[in-house]
Formats: C-alpha cells, sequence, structure tokens
C-alpha cells in the first residue's frame, strides 16, 4: 500500500508543472526551486539581446514570471529582465513562430531563435527554421493573428 501512495504522490509531482503553467507559455513539465515550471527551457532570454547567443541560464540566478521560471548566465542579466520582463520573453510563449504561423502550437527550440524588430522567435528544428527565415515578417503577421485565437488553446486542442 506505501508503494502504490509513494508511486501514486511521485506522479502527481512530475506531471503537476503542466497544470500549473498557464498554456500561454511553453514550460516544461515538474517544478523548479523556485516553484514555477522551467520556460524557455532553461536559456537565459536576455542574452539572446545581449549577446545574440543561446546561453543556458545559471539556478542561482532565476525568476518567475507569468508561471514560468527564467533563468540567468548572470544577476546583472537576472536584473535587466526583472526591470522590463515582457521586453525579453519570446513571441507566442515560446512555441516555435512558424507553427504559431499554421495555426499550432509546437515547441520552440530556443537554440533555433531570431530577433526581429526587438522581439525574440523560436521555431521547432533546422529545417522549420530555415523556411521560417525566407519570409520572417509575413510568418510573423499571420502568427501574429493566429495566437489571438489559440493563445488559450492547449497543444493538442489545435490538431
Amino acid at each position: 500500500m506505501k508503494l502504490i501512495i509513494s508511486l501514486i504522490t511521485l506522479f502527481v509531482l512530475v506531471n503537476a508543472g503542466s497544470s500549473f503553467a498557464g498554456i500561454e507559455l511553453n514550460t516544461t513539465t515538474g517544478w523548479t526551486l523556485k516553484g514555477a515550471p522551467l520556460a524557455v527551457h532553461g536559456f537565459d532570454p536576455v542574452a539572446y539581446f545581449t549577446q545574440d547567443e543561446a546561453l543556458l541560464g545559471d539556478a542561482q540566478f532565476s525568476t518567475e514570471y507569468k508561471e514560468g521560471t527564467y533563468r540567468f548566465v548572470s544577476e546583472a542579466n537576472m536584473h535587466m529582465f526583472l526591470k522590463k520582463p515582457s521586453a525579453y520573453v519570446p513571441q507566442y510563449g515560446g512555441y516555435c513562430a512558424y507553427g504559431t504561423a499554421k495555426g499550432k502550437k509546437f515547441d520552440g527550440d530556443p537554440r533555433l531563435f531570431k530577433v526581429v524588430d526587438g522581439k525574440l522567435y523560436f521555431n521547432l528544428n533546422p529545417d522549420v527554421y530555415k523556411k521560417w527565415l525566407m519570409d520572417p515578417s509575413g510568418f510573423i503577421k499571420h502568427a501574429d493573428e493566429n495566437w489571438r485565437q489559440i493563445h488559450d488553446k492547449q497543444p493538442a486542442e489545435l490538431w
């Protein structure tokens, strides 16, 4: 009986992250030391703008914002984020920009990024990223229109 209760407790703890994270934000499941699920797969959202690189953040420099835990490579980056988080978070909650243009929510790979007009975009994989780079402004226009209809839907609802 103790084993069954332990397994149920473990299952709830492992899967609870997706229940508490907003569906507008692409996060990992599970918990972080800050409590909220991990946003941007642990990459530093400020580094895309200051260093034009995808850099993994450090748990010691982390903060919660809109139901996600964001990590940073330095305390300075964390403070920049805290001054104006909306300037650094990826568009479409970190979901794939190409997928959003197609009315879907695919995982966004933070290593496949582009900053366009001061906004951060991710894409699913290298092939999708190459396609998206052929017409970023066109895909952004479609994604912006679609996001208004899909932002509050679970990814599985869009299939």
